[in-house]
């Protein structure tokens, strides 16, 4: 077998401590034996430097993960603006942030599938395109029903970014490997939920909300470039899926039927709600109820964002392969479950009258403790499905944004001037999320097959 960069091209060879992924009918393995995937695009030279390939393709994956928090993040700080530029409610301006969620959501279910036979980089570029020209669009919004309508298809094509990168890691990677490369991405990727409310709220300060939107094409337009420059093809054509839409359903029912797979993805989707709850309901709590300016939010949003980095880095430097994955994610559900709990009996008054410090540590203790299960949970799911990544990722994705556009509109039932609605979701979710993973997983039963 030919020599490989390290950065980019780990072992496909099966690993002791991998679990092995249940062969059904309805998943069929398509080769025999993995090939060399092909990393530098096909417009650049081919690079000299292992290395520099490595670092190359990282940063572009980084960069796919980032789209979604960069999409809704960079625009929280203006949703108070939004709600008067547009004369409609919070409720209804909430809407804006579930429609590009539930986009996300949908959109990976026809994407994954597509890349699993089509390969990675046509899919990915197309969703490219499209996610440039929606979020112009949406710049140019005139109603909130229009602006909904644009950020559901920005939803719908951004997704590929999401899908596609997640895919591309299974590609390149298994095993402990795997888990640390998720890590790795969630330091770059984890980048943006720090930098896009600071963004945000800076060009507030310079321009209305439209010109956020203004931004993020500009954002979306670089990534185009760099991804068509520069990420080659991963998945080779003997690796791909064949059959048509009959055949995506079959394998994604096979995936599904699998228990654990079932029981990480919903434990991952349950624990990615508790996170959106707090996304959407944030700038109205924190900006209105305790009085801080979205410059003062977008600094605050940011240290939590650094905290999940911080816990990102602690989980594939430090946890990672020396402590099961499956002990490590049970701490982290644990982690977001007592954070819940805090959250909710301070915003309930059985403390008495609480400010803005005492909220804000209990948030940043629940968005730390998501570098650890948020990385895991995506890499024990894809751990069993070797067979069909894209359609794997499809469903991980697609249960974390659907689960969070459900959630996100539930944060704001009892209105603008409480967050017990937020922290009942919180705990709601985690608790969602530790039941999936205990009564699904059962990692007591797994102790040769997590690593």
């Amino acid at each position: 077998m030919p020599e490989r960069g390290p950065a980019t091209a780990p072992s496909h060879e099966p690993s002791p401590e991998t679990p092995s992924a249940p062969q059904t009918a309805s998943a069929p393995q398509t080769a025999s034996a993995p090939q060399t995937p092909s990393v530098p695009g096909p417009a650049s030279a081919p690079l000299t430097s292992a290395r520099r390939t490595g670092l190359l393709v990282t940063f572009i994956l980084g960069g796919l993960s980032a789209l979604p928090p960069l999409s809704m993040d960079m625009y929280l700080p203006a949703l108070p603006e939004v709600t008067d530029a547009l004369d409609s409610p919070a409720a209804t301006i909430q809407v804006t942030l579930t429609a590009c969620l539930a986009g996300m959501a949908l959109g990976q279910l026809v994407i994954g599938p597509m890349s699993d036979k089509w390969g990675r980089r046509r899919p990915l570029l197309f969703g490219m395109v499209v996610y440039v020209l929606a979020t112009a669009i949406c710049a140019l919004a005139p109603t909130a029903e229009l602006l909904i309508g644009f950020r559901l298809l920005q939803g719908l094509a951004g997704s590929a970014a999401v899908v596609i990168a997640r895919a591309v890691v299974r590609d390149l990677y298994d095993g402990v490997e795997m888990a640390r490369f998720f890590s790795t991405l969630m330091l770059i990727s984890g980048v943006a939920p720090v930098v896009a409310p600071l963004i945000g709220g800076q060009v507030l300060r310079f321009s209305d909300w439209r010109g956020v939107f203004v931004v993020l094409t500009a954002v979306g337009a670089l990534l185009t470039l760099v991804v068509w420059r520069s990420l080659g093809e991963t998945l080779p054509p003997g690796q791909r899926q064949t059959g048509g839409v009959g055949s995506a359903l079959r394998t994604m029912r096979g995936l599904l039927a699998d228990r654990v797979f079932a029981g990480y993805t919903l434990a991952g989707g349950f624990a990615f709600a508790t996170l959106f709850s707090y996304i959407s309901a944030s700038p109205f709590v924190v900006q209105e109820i305790y009085g801080a300016s979205p410059q003062a939010f977008s600094l605050l949003f940011g240290l939590n964002s650094v905290g999940l980095i911080a816990a990102g880095q602690v989980n594939g430097k430090l946890l990672v392969g020396r402590v099961r994955l499956d002990k490590v994610l049970a701490g982290g559900i644990a982690v977001i479950t007592a954070a819940s709990v805090a959250l909710l009996l301070m915003a309930a008054g059985a403390f008495g009258e609480v400010g803005l410090v005492p909220i804000a540590a209990a948030l940043f203790v629940l968005m730390s403790a998501m570098g650890v299960v948020l990385p895991n949970t995506n890499a024990l799911a894809l751990m069993r499905t070797p067979h069909a990544a894209g359609s794997a990722s499809a469903l991980l994705g697609t249960s974390s944004f659907l689960v969070g556009a459900i959630a996100s509109p539930l944060v704001g039932i009892a209105g603008e001037g409480t967050a017990v609605p937020m922290a009942v979701v919180q705990l709601v979710c985690s608790l969602l999320a530790a039941a999936c993973f205990a009564g699904m997983c059962r990692p007591w039963q797994n102790r040769e097959s997590a690593v």
